[in-house]
């Protein structure tokens, strides 16, 4: 059966696309629906559109937004089974993994309509008062990536909204359809025009980055593609927030149960086999605990049920696309002859785009498989002796979006942590993000800020009101 019964959204009316094109399923690496996508001209449409609702919806009460942001919350959880399956269909991760996307999508809507954006005090004597107020910026290009398209996209949309921007959201080619039906449910709770929703073969990504009447673009996606997006809007000036790539690094220290952290290493490693922008990608471990450890990751790796992820027993669902897919086995091909796979590595032999959880030892800095972002089911794992030549390794990278340490000696944790290059690090733990916590990357990982109160301000222009009283 073929899906085809999927619309856009612009100026609140449900259309269709001046093209039409194929989704692919990742389990069968065959279309099993068609999307439609916009032209030039519905994109203009949809700029346009979103123009003419800014005055209105920007000028409505914070607790007006907000509690639309709720509404919205419950439209996913109303229809979770739907988006779940279409989310499972289009990007391949197994059905529970989808299931948890949407629970968090919803509770990343609510948890952000909590949020205010009051005016602050800075000064008030006896001659002057002073005040930052918070102004919505106008439109808002949000381009969200295939791996999570519905909760990346709530890492964006509500703050947009609350902040009383209106939006054009571009989900990725490869998964546009929970996003569009998504559209279909919200048309329903908001103004015409707040929110628009172009799907696209790829093509417009450049016009809405460099069109005129956008004040702003969030992206989330690979280095290039944010290089490309700021050279796009350099002409307009445009706010930008980009989260970029990742190689996060992980260290860990000899004083572990290498038993009983390997559970919580995999999961950071290999959730939705490895697409994650945070995922763990690089693991340097203390000669102490090396081979213990190995050995428990690879006993995890040789247990795991990698299936369809309509399967109910799936742990693992396939790599999302073919070019993913050819990427992460020539990273394969090429740990091979630099390090040791010592669990996965096969390519499974059937339709789809399936390839078994791999951990490679024995590879150094300087490997591929090390220095290049996988992002996918393959776990380096290099040996160290001195934790300072760990923190220089970790640190060697052009990305620096997130890393870990792990450790049974918290103060000795912190302080490693504090020498590392990355904007977000966790002990113990890798990979945990919330609504309420400040999200952002360093060096080639992107520039801005996501979730927290400073995402929210991300979506704003701060106007400073300077009072003389002695007039």
């Amino acid at each position: 059966m073929q899906y085809t019964d999927f619309k856009m959204l612009i100026g609140g009316a449900l259309i269709g696309g001046g093209t039409m094109m194929d989704v692919i399923d990742p389990a069968t690496a065959e279309p099993f629906a068609i999307c439609p996508c916009a032209d030039e001209a519905q994109l203009n449409a949809a700029v346009a559109a979103a123009q003419e609702a800014f005055p209105g919806w920007s000028s409505t009460e914070m607790k007006t937004r907000q509690a639309l942001v709720t509404r919205l919350a419950d439209a996913v959880d109303s229809h979770a089974e739907e988006l779940a399956h279409l989310l499972t269909r289009e990007q391949g991760k197994p059905l529970n993994e989808a299931h948890w996307e949407l629970s968090m999508t919803a509770a990343f809507y609510r948890q952000f309509a909590t949020m205010d954006l009051p005016t602050k005090l800075i000064e008030d004597g006896p001659e002057r008062r002073v005040e930052e107020h918070r102004k919505a910026l106008g439109v808002v290009g949000l381009i969200v990536p295939w791996n999570f398209p519905l909760l990346l996209l709530a890492f964006k949309l509500p703050p947009a909204l609350l902040a009383g921007n209106t939006v054009i959201v571009k989900p990725a080619p490869t998964t546009p359809l929970a996003t569009l039906r998504l559209g279909e449910m919200f048309a329903e709770l908001l103004p015409p025009g707040v929110l628009n929703i172009v799907a696209d073969h790829g093509d417009l990504g450049p016009l809405l980055t460099s069109h005129p009447d956008v004040a702003k673009i969030s992206l989330t996606g690979s280095t290039q593609t944010g290089k490309k997006v700021m050279l796009s809007a350099a002409n307009t000036l445009k706010h930008l927030t980009l989260e970029l790539g990742g190689n996060d690094a992980g260290i860990v220290l000899e004083n572990v149960d290498p038993v009983k952290i390997a559970p919580a290493i995999f999961q950071a490693a290999f959730m939705n086999c490895g697409q994650v922008c945070v995922a763990l990608k690089r693991l340097y471990v203390h000669e102490a605990v090396h081979d213990a450890l190995c050995s428990a990751l690879s006993g995890i790796a040789d247990s795991a049920t990698v299936d369809s992820g309509l399967v109910p027993n799936a742990q693992f669902g396939p790599v999302h696309n073919k070019a993913q897919f050819e990427k992460i086995k020539g990273l394969i091909e090429d740990s091979r002859l630099s390090g040791t796979i010592v669990a996965g590595g096969q390519i499974i032999d059937r339709p789809g785009y399936f390839i078994r959880p791999t951990i490679v030892k024995d590879v150094r800095n300087g490997t591929r498989i090390v220095d290049e972002e996988q992002f996918g089911p393959v776990l380096p794992i290099i040996k160290y002796s001195e934790i300072n030549e760990a923190i220089v390794s970790a640190n060697d990278s052009d990305n620096g979006l997130g890393a870990s340490v792990w450790s049974n000696d918290i103060d000795d944790a912190v302080s490693i942590a504090r020498q590392l290059e990355a904007g977000t690090i966790w002990i113990n733990t890798h990979g945990m993000l919330d609504p309420n916590i400040a999200f952002n990357g360093t060096k080639h990982s992107g520039i801005g800020v996501e979730l927290g109160q400073a995402g929210l301000e991300e979506y704003t222009q701060r106007v400073i009101v300077n009072i003389n009283k002695l007039m």
